[in-house]
């Protein structure tokens, strides 16, 4: 996990902000003030944009990058079996595109292994607002 946090840091270094942010297309970010929901993997996720390479047109942006997120879903077991957490803090990986206040975002979360599925990487899709 150290390794991603140390590419995005080498990231941002190659893309630093300047003052001349009209004719920058490509630059790197550390928080957008974005909050989404969305679906995911037969469950809800609520998150913020985390660390991203972003490249932005006139009004709007297409970011790829983390995603701090709060995923929001019930284990479906067997009897008697252990249950995970109704709310599991998760760290997903996609992309966001931002229009104006607007946002779509095609995330991509790891569920882990419960006893009666393998752990799989889970598409989603979620929409939001940009602060």
């Amino acid at each position: 996990m150290y390794k991603i946090y140390l590419l995005i840091s080498f990231i941002c270094l190659l893309f630093p902000k300047s003052g001349t942010s009209q004719t920058t297309k490509l630059q790197a970010s550390l928080f957008e003030g974005i909050l989404l929901a969305g679906y995911t993997d037969h469950g809800a996720y609520i998150n913020c944009t985390g660390p991203a390479v972003k490249y932005i047109l006139k009004k709007a942006s297409i970011m790829a990058g983390l995603l701090p997120s709060l995923k929001i879903k019930e284990d479906r077991v067997q009897a008697g079996a252990a249950r995970n957490s109704l709310l599991t803090p998760t760290l997903g990986f996609g992309l966001t595109g931002c229009y104006k206040h607007l946002v779509v975002q095609l995330p991509a979360f790891y569920s882990a292994k419960t006893s009666t599925t393998d752990g799989k990487w889970k598409l989603g899709v979620g929409v939001g607002y940009k602060f």
